[in-house]
């Protein structure tokens, strides 16, 4: 492994993050430590990671959330390091986003082959994206999921959450509405455009200024959307 490919490790085990941080710096890894999830996710949107290693027993932020607030934003190659051994939650991690997902107890050899393999699957050109995104008054943060308006935060359900997301991932460029559909909903929506018409007008309702005008959650009539920062 090339020196100073860097990895965020994240266990709230201060004495297991210690010794992976003193294994993998002594290969050559340029190593960040957090011990809960809201230090993984400030430290996932302040600096450019290659891979992160998360363990999903966090104190105040279940992984899952953990791995979908990351992949609001980036394609880091998340490596899941966890004690859980059931299939279900392999499964979930790797539904989630995850890339990778290695039990404990585990070789250390084992996790440094694994954590090369994470690195190379990485798309290089896949740089992170910004995590706070600023829109006029409404201020977008894709880490943590959440939405802010003049400084007031904009409750959104799970379904607006998601449609909002995927456009403002493609800010700035129309996204068809077939893509929509199977992003948000799953491929067994792919004609139901009238669900694109009801949720897009629910955030413009919560999100515009004048939502007869919008500014920001743009159609293109029969084709798609697109959100204009």
């Amino acid at each position: 492994m090339t020196p100073g490919n860097r990895v965020l490790v994240v266990d709230d085990d201060a004495a297991l993050a210690r010794a992976l941080a003193i294994n993998l710096k002594a290969h050559g890894w340029d190593v960040t430590v957090a011990h809960n999830g809201t230090e993984a996710l400030d430290a996932a949107s302040s600096a450019r990671h290659d891979v992160v290693v998360l363990d999903l027993g966090l104190p105040d932020i279940a992984g899952l959330d953990v791995i979908e607030g990351i992949r609001g934003w980036s394609h880091v190659p998340i490596v899941v390091l966890s004690a859980r051994q059931l299939g279900e939650d392999k499964v979930d991690a790797l539904d989630a986003g995850a890339d990778d997902y290695v039990t404990k107890p585990f070789a250390m050899n084992e996790l440094l082959a694994r954590l090369r393999a994470a690195v190379r699957r990485g798309a290089p050109a896949a740089e992170p994206d910004e995590p706070v995104i600023e829109a006029g008054d409404l201020v977008i943060d894709l880490a943590r999921r959440t939405v802010t308006r003049s400084g007031e935060e904009v409750r959104l359900s799970p379904t607006e959450w998601g449609l909002l997301e995927v456009l403002v991932r493609h800010r700035g460029r129309m996204v068809g509405r077939q893509q929509l559909l199977h992003e948000v909903w799953g491929p067994a929506y792919s004609s139901e455009t009238n669900y694109l018409r009801v949720y897009s007008a629910q955030l413009r309702r919560k999100l515009e200024q004048d939502p007869a005008h919008p500014r920001h959650i743009l159609t293109h009539p029969g084709a798609g959307y697109r959100f204009e920062p």
